[in-house]
C-alpha cells in the first residue's frame, strides 16, 4: 500500500460527510481517510475501530448517544481515523501492494497527526483498533494523552483467535463477505442476545452492521485482518506506559480473558477496567450508555466536564497530573449502576498475590 511518492503527508480530497470532513491523507504506507468531527482548536480524540469496522460501524452508536455525544464533542475534536481501505465506498487496495504490519498501520497515526498539526492526543480504539493505539502509546508515548480501549487486544493470538483469524481469512479470499464470514464477525463483535438465535430475532444494531458489512471491500478486510493476526506480544511495553488507561470489556466477549490480562499488566495507578454485563466486545454500540459514568469521571481527571455541570475551557491544553484515586473508586465507576460491574486494576493485581 505505499505510495511511490517520496512525498510527506499531505491532503488528497476532502468532503462533506455527516457534519463531519473526511480527508483522504497520503502517508509513506499509503492513503488513510481521517473524519473530523467539531472544532480543531479544542483537544484532540482519535479512535481506531476493528477489523472489517469504520467510525460508522463501530462508534455510531457511542457518539449518536446524547450524553456521550456531548461529553465527547464539548471537549474534543474528534478525529476518526479508518484502517486502510476500511472508509465508507473504498475502492479494492491493489494486489501489488506490500502488505502492511501493525508497526506500519501505527507509523500512519504518527504522519496523521502530523499533518494535522496535532500534538499530544487522546485515544479510543475498539479490539483491534485498541491494540493499535496502545501498541502507538508504547512507541510514541509523548504522543498520547490518555487510552480508552474497548475489548483491547496485547498478547499475540491464542490458538483459538489464530484458528478464527485462518478461517476467515480463507473466507475473504476465496469467497469474500459471505454468510458464514459475517457470522464469525457478528460473534466477535455482539453477544448471543444481540445476535440472535433460533427463538430470538436478530437484533437492529447486528442487522445493520450486517449491511455496513457488505459495503467492505473483502481484500482490505483481508489485508488488516493478515496484520492482526500477525501481531507481537506488547505486554512488557505496558509497564512503560504513564498515560492514564481505562478498559472496557462485555462479559460475553470472546477477548474478555485478554481485557483482564491486560489490566493486570498495566501500571495500577493509571488504569482501571469496567466490565459490562451482558454484552459482547463491541460496548460502544451494544451498550454505549455504560461507558458514560465511567469515561465521564475518567475525564475529570483531566479537568473535563460535561456541558451542564462546569465552565471550564475544553481549549486548554490537557493536564498531564494523576488521576484522584476516588475517581476511581468503585461508586464513581459505576459498581452500583446496572448493567455496569466494575473492578479496578488494584484489584486485580490484589488478586494475584
Amino acid at each position: 500500500m505505499s505510495d511511490s511518492s517520496s512525498d510527506s503527508v499531505s491532503l488528497d480530497v476532502h468532503t462533506i460527510y455527516l457534519g463531519g470532513k473526511e480527508y483522504i491523507v497520503r502517508t509513506g504506507c499509503g492513503s488513510v481517510s481521517v473524519i473530523v468531527y467539531g472544532d480543531q482548536e479544542k483537544p484532540a480524540l482519535i479512535t481506531y475501530p476493528d477489523v472489517a469496522l469504520n467510525h460508522m460501524s463501530c462508534f455510531q452508536g457511542l457518539f449518536f448517544c446524547p450524553e456521550a455525544a456531548s461529553l465527547l464533542l464539548h471537549n474534543f475534536c474528534i478525529y476518526h481515523i479508518s484502517p486502510p481501505g476500511h472508509e465508507l465506498g473504498a475502492a479494492a487496495i491493489c494486489s501489488e501492494n506490500p502488505e502492511l504490519s501493525v508497526d506500519d498501520l501505527t507509523d500512519q497515526i504518527v504522519e496523521v497527526l502530523n499533518y494535522f498539526g496535532l500534538g499530544a492526543v487522546m485515544c479510543m480504539g475498539v479490539i483491534a483498533g485498541a491494540y493499535i493505539l496502545t501498541l502507538f502509546a508504547i512507541k510514541h508515548r509523548e504522543r498520547v494523552l490518555g487510552l480508552i480501549l474497548v475489548s483491547p487486544l496485547c498478547r499475540a493470538p491464542s490458538w483459538t483467535e489464530w484458528f478464527y483469524n485462518k478461517v476467515m481469512s480463507n473466507l475473504l479470499y476465496f469467497y469474500g463477505m459471505c454468510g458464514v464470514l459475517k457470522e464469525f464477525l457478528l460473534h466477535r463483535y455482539f453477544s448471543k442476545e444481540v445476535r440472535g438465535s433460533v427463538d430470538v430475532a436478530e437484533s437492529d444494531i447486528a442487522q445493520a452492521c450486517r449491511r455496513l458489512l457488505d459495503e467492505r471491500q473483502s481484500m482490505n478486510v483481508w489485508c488488516f485482518l493478515q496484520a492482526i493476526d500477525g501481531r507481537p506480544d506488547i505486554t512488557d511495553g505496558l509497564k512503560t506506559l504513564k498515560c492514564r488507561t481505562l478498559i472496557f470489556v462485555g462479559d460475553d466477549s470472546p477477548f474478555h480473558s485478554e481485557a483482564l490480562h491486560m489490566t493486570a499488566k498495566l501500571d495500577r495507578r493509571f488504569s482501571a477496567l469496567v466490565e459490562v454485563q451482558a454484552c459482547g466486545s463491541m460496548v460502544t454500540e451494544e451498550q454505549p450508555h455504560a461507558m458514560l459514568i465511567p469515561m465521564e469521571f475518567f475525564l475529570m481527571g483531566y479537568g473535563l466536564y460535561r456541558p451542564n455541570q462546569f465552565n471550564g475551557s475544553p481549549r486548554s491544553s490537557l493536564s498531564p497530573s494523576c488521576i484522584a484515586p476516588e475517581l476511581l473508586s468503585p461508586e464513581s465507576m459505576g459498581l452500583k449502576l446496572k448493567p455496569i460491574k466494575t473492578r479496578i486494576a488494584s484489584k486485580i493485581h490484589a488478586a494475584q498475590k
